[in-house]
């Protein structure tokens, strides 16, 4: 298949372009290169330095594509209550530009990259996809404007489309630092560096952790997989969830040099408790989630 990766020189990006290369695609990878890296994009792949909000510049690349991953995007919380002025424009507009592109090329199918944080708090456990969002923040409402633009273009021109909503991710090539890394990649930077961990808040918040390895396969069976295209969401979660306190112990337990921990105030727009009801995935897709936690850390050691 000829495949277009959206975001394919980030942290999800690189390694799901380094999974279809392994399987025999020809892959072209579109990044603008604000948090991803050249250094991370497969040699095998095309690499086109371009922005999703300045359409007339990608839509030539989508020309005989089967299939788009559409991944490009201003992630995290905490940036987009700062100014939520990026957020809003590059998530939104960008992701319109990506399915018009699509939709004028003819491609098979998009499959887009969605988030948990569009659920919220919500009072009942664990999150289903028949819930209603309840956005914390600007990052959140955006992701969710993109579910609901792939779900009316499948439904008003044809364009098969599904949205994953991934669930916490961390595994090889997570950020480290800076206001894009997670709670995971932020925690493996400080023990390394031999710094006591920063957990926000009381750190009995729970998290459902996703291995990056499971994000990408279900990345590749929601491609493929005869029963979906149009507009579905899905979970992708391991319906299990820890709290950040139990995660920053186990990453304290790996360390041959456990440093402790402290706690520094809580931010806004944390979703307090994540767990996600996967059952939509094993249905449609097939997926299943494969590496736990305690498995996944001991990787990243």
């Amino acid at each position: 298949m000829k495949v277009l990766v959206t975001g394919g020189a980030g942290f999800i990006g690189s390694n799901l372009v380094d999974a279809l290369i392994a399987e025999g695609h020809q892959v072209t990878v579109i990044d603008n290169l604000f948090t991803g890296k050249k250094s991370q994009v497969n040699r095998k792949a095309k690499f086109v330095r371009a922005d999703i909000c300045e359409p007339k510049k990608i839509k030539p690349y989508f020309k005989n594509i089967d299939w788009v991953f559409h991944l490009a995007a201003i992630a995290r919380i905490q940036p987009s209550i700062k100014d939520p002025v990026p957020t809003i424009y590059n998530n939104i507009i960008g992701t319109l530009n990506v399915l018009l592109a699509a939709r004028d090329a003819k491609v098979k199918r998009v499959i887009y990259s969605a988030s948990s944080s569009s659920y919220g708090d919500q009072q009942t456990l664990p999150l289903h996809e028949k819930m209603s969002p309840r956005f914390k923040s600007p990052y959140s409402l955006s992701k969710y404007v993109g579910e609901e633009l792939c779900r009316l273009f499948s439904n008003l021109y044809g364009l098969k489309t599904v949205s994953l909503r991934y669930f916490n991710v961390y595994g090889s090539r997570q950020l480290l630092t800076g206001a894009y890394a997670t709670v995971i990649g932020i925690f493996l930077d400080q023990i390394r560096a031999g710094k006591s961990l920063t957990i926000v808040g009381d750190g009995k918040g729970e998290r459902d952790f996703t291995h990056i390895n499971d994000i990408v396969r279900a990345n590749i069976l929601a491609a493929k997989s005869d029963k979906i295209g149009q507009g579905e969401l899905i979970n992708i979660g391991t319906g299990k969830n820890y709290s950040v306190n139990k995660v920053a112990e186990m990453i304290l337990g790996l360390s041959k040099k456990p440093t402790g921990a402290v706690n520094i105030p809580a931010r806004p727009g944390e979703t307090r408790r994540t767990l996600a009801d996967n059952s939509k995935a094993r249905e449609l897709l097939g997926w299943k989630p494969t590496i736990s936690l305690e498995e996944g850390l001991k990787m990243l050691k």
